[in-house]
């Protein structure tokens, strides 16, 4: 065992009895001196049993008759990550990029993964959909044009929306799809959307276990 997978042991015996995750994990990376991408990994993907049991409760694949919000540019973020292989499904089940990317930065490959995410929406069947961008992001506009236009050409009823605040306007659905703890925590219902995009294009996310043990080797 390496140092990662140590302090994950203890970051996890911590925070399962109560300790504040961000204390528990600043105390615990600073204690095996863990570099910036072993820190992030612990971060974004271990949690306390208890919220582990919460997002279980509220994990749904359908969403018939009801009407969806989606974290836009949280889903076309973890989407590049999965078709690069490189997406991990986390220890509460939700598949999340371990890229330290704090903004969506329109490439090549972003109308490709704008069309993914739009079939994955249709699989779940939602009665209506709202997709939230920030836009504050850079060519926003160009991405809430585009969805637009492939949510018509797949016969989905709905809208893409520029708003200062996704996150506040995710937390008035009863449905929404994200990763995003801050809102999970406030929803009923969530989606995960790349899980239902990996099924789609035939393509796995890494297991939160063999990413352990993948990065525990990593940074010996």
């Amino acid at each position: 065992m390496g140092k990662l997978y140590e302090a994950y042991i203890d970051l996890k015996f911590l925070i399962n009895r109560g300790y504040r995750k961000s204390s528990a994990l600043e105390f615990v990376t600073n204690h095996y001196r863990l570099p910036a991408e072993g820190r992030y990994f612990l971060a974004r993907c271990v949690f306390p049993d208890t919220w582990i049991t919460v997002v279980h409760e509220k994990m749904t694949r359908t969403v018939e008759g009801a009407i969806l919000g989606v974290d836009g540019f949280n889903v076309l973020i973890t989407l590049e990550s999965l078709l690069d292989g490189v997406a991990i499904r986390c220890e509460d089940s939700l598949i999340r990029d371990i890229k330290y990317q704090k903004k969506y930065r329109i490439n090549e490959r972003t109308w490709e993964v704008l069309r993914l995410m739009v079939r994955s929406i249709k699989f779940v069947g939602p009665i209506e959909v709202v997709i939230f961008y920030g836009k504050s992001i850079p060519k926003s506009g160009q991405v809430k044009k585009a969805t637009q236009e492939l949510l018509e050409e797949f016969s989905i009823l709905g809208q893409a929306e520029l708003v200062k605040s996704p996150d506040f306007e995710l937390k008035k659905f009863e449905y929404v799809a994200t990763a995003d703890t801050g809102i999970i925590e406030k929803v009923n219902h969530v989606v995960d959307l790349v899980d239902i995009a990996s099924t789609l294009v035939g393509i796995k996310p890494i297991e939160f276990k063999v990413a352990l043990r993948i990065f525990d080797e990593k940074l010996k």
